[in-house]
Parts: C-alpha cells; structure tokens; sequence
C-alpha cells in the first residue's frame, strides 16, 4: 500500500508538477520573476496555462529518464489481467482432447485474422492503384 502512494505520488510529480516547473523556470529566463507573477494575475487558470507550456520540456525530459531506466520518466500503468480457468487450467486435468480443441480455435483465429490482413493490404493496394 505504501508503495502504491509513493508509485501515485511519482506519477503526480511527473504528469503535473514537472511541466508546471518547468514551465515557471523558462517564464523567469525570459522575463523574470515578474512574468511568473503577471501570469497568476492576467490569467484565470495560471497552473494549467504553466502546465501546457511546460509539457514539451516535460516530455522531452522524462523520455531522457526514460532512456537512462525504462519507466522512470514514463511510468508503466499495472494492468490487471483475469485468466478463464476453464480454458488455462489444461496442466491440471491432463485432459488432451481440450487442449487440441483450444488450439484448434487458436489456428482457426489466426488463419481468419491473416485473412482479413490479407484481404485488407489487397483492398489497399488496389485503391492506390485506382488512384494513379
């Protein structure tokens, strides 16, 4: 649970804190502290006019953190996946002739969707060449 928050509070620093720092930091290069305080006064929501200022230095830099370790800049959401016992549980009952049958399914589904893939790239083929 602990890790959760600290996970969140991770996440918050990067997708809102970040950009809006950033965003105060450029605004102080340029024109002072002055132009940050304009900006609190002039605007009716400074922190999200900062935010979107700032998200393309933001982004720039968690991709740089993403390269030094994968998911420090970008953090990789958890998933949640539910597995159908009937379907996985094949090593326990030994039970051949279901597994045959999944696989079956599984050859069947793959045949269709190379298919379609097929008959796709044709259809797409066909109408740039009708164009030209």
């Amino acid at each position: 649970m602990a890790e959760d928050r600290i996970e969140n509070l991770r996440l918050s620093l990067m997708q809102d804190v970040l950009p809006v720092g950033l965003a105060m930091i450029a605004r102080v290069k340029e024109g002072g502290a002055s132009n940050v305080a304009e900006l609190f006064t002039s605007v009716s929501d400074p922190l999200q006019q900062l935010r979107d200022e700032g998200e393309s230095a933001a982004k720039t830099l968690r991709e740089r953190l993403d390269e030094v370790s994968p998911g420090l800049g970008n953090p990789v959401m958890q998933v949640n996946v539910d597995v159908d016992e009937k379907i996985a549980n094949f090593e326990n009952n030994g039970d051949k002739d279901s597994l045959i049958k999944a696989l079956d399914r599984i050859e069947s589904r793959l045949l269709a969707l190379e298919e379609l893939l097929d008959n796709d790239t044709y259809e797409f083929t066909s109408s740039i060449e009708s164009d030209e």
